[in-house]
């Protein structure tokens, strides 16, 4: 196996610093990481360097981790200049949702050896994943199963009970859903 590269120091870009963004960077800070983060909106509670858009962000860091939500609003959002802007040898982590990334511009970078290591648990177009992406030597590739923990599953199963019983005794229910 070849060797890689530590953690410990390096700057750590967050493309979306909502709940889960705020996790990786408390974590990030046990590593003597120092921390940006791109977003819709500047968090001034936060003590991080705030880059309004990921191609800003993207220079500044040497990992980047896309914890954005999905949806219409961020489709493509760590476009081809974001990537581009990564310096040589980054590393591109996307725990968020596929379509937040042009992963044909990442699969370019990632060829031309601009990325050093790509860790992914969500795809552009899953799940005919790309095929691609299993033969590149410096791209981790592992389901997306934050949830699969026991605890996770006993509080899903939870708000299932409270939804039935919310909606059986005709209260709103807890997690409504809306078309």
């Amino acid at each position: 196996m070849p060797l890689t590269t530590r953690v410990w120091g390096k700057r750590l870009g967050i493309v979306g610093l909502g709940r889960i963004g705020r996790a990786v960077a408390r974590r990030a800070e046990g590593f003597g990481m120092p921390v940006a983060y791109s977003g819709r909106a500047k968090k001034p509670d936060l003590p991080y360097a705030y880059y309004p858009t990921p191609a800003a962000l993207a220079p500044q860091v040497e990992i980047m981790v896309c914890c954005a939500m999905g949806g219409p609003t961020t489709q493509g959002l760590i476009d081809a200049a974001a990537i581009a802007a990564l310096p040589p040898g980054a590393i591109f982590v996307n725990v968020s949702r596929g379509s937040c990334v042009d992963e044909p511009a990442l699969l370019a970078a990632i060829r031309a050896g601009r990325i050093g290591l790509a860790a992914l648990d969500v795809f552009w177009n899953e799940p005919a994943i790309a095929a691609e992406l299993s033969t590149l030597p410096n791209v981790l590739l592992a389901p997306h199963a934050a949830s699969g923990t026991v605890e996770t599953r006993k509080a899903m199963g939870r708000l299932m009970q409270d939804n039935l019983a919310a909606h059986f005794a005709g209260r709103p229910l807890p997690t409504e859903i809306r078309p």
